[in-house]
């Protein structure tokens, strides 16, 4: 192609960039696969908001469950714990005495009382014209001291035992009786 002769306009051929100016130059209208592809990437981006707005709800009911669920299981941790110290049995010792006096816990046996040709009745152990029983709380006292405090009487729904850790009772919550040193 021959070069053009100076003062003449230039011509543009194909596929040659051309300048652009300022406040001169009008952008061409977008194609059609232009105008399609802009409305796919703005409803896209569309979906994409709505997703992050649909999985931020699910977090925030989520975390308000698991708020709420923490909160019941705490409450019926506390429930159960109550429960469990309120149904709890005392424990209470028994020692075995006669006259108010501390003696052997032997002597409140009923294997040891008969194999020493005595007897039990009513809670009483009788061996040789002596009656020993159990006397239920009150400081631990020795042998051969006089007890203080406590009855005489078997406390109900209590764990009793004797400082040798025989068991006189099982007690708690819901539990009646228990083994009865009174049988013959």
């Amino acid at each position: 192609m021959p070069a053009p002769a100076p003062g003449a306009p230039q011509q543009v051929g194909r596929g040659k960039v051309r300048s652009q100016e300022p406040g001169r130059t009008r952008p061409r209208p977008a194609t059609v696969a232009e105008q399609r592809a802009r409305a796919l990437a703005i409803q896209q981006e569309r979906d994409a908001e709505a997703a992050r707005e649909a999985e931020e709800k699910r977090r925030k009911k989520l975390r308000k469950r698991l708020l709420i669920g923490g909160g019941v299981a705490v409450g019926v941790v506390g429930v159960v714990a109550i429960w469990y110290a309120v149904a709890s049995p005392d424990e209470v010792d028994a020692q075995c005495t006669m006259d108010g006096v501390v003696v052997d816990d032997d002597y409140c046996d009923d294997n040891y009382v008969r194999s020493h040709g005595g007897y039990s009745s009513g809670g009483f152990f009788y061996i040789g014209g002596n009656s020993y029983r159990y006397h239920y709380g009150g400081p631990s006292t020795p042998v051969g001291q006089k007890v203080s405090g406590g009855s005489y009487t078997l406390p109900k729904g209590a764990n009793v035992s004797t400082s040798s850790g025989k068991v006189i009772q099982r007690g708690g919550f819901g539990v009646s009786g228990g083994s009865k040193s009174g049988s013959s």
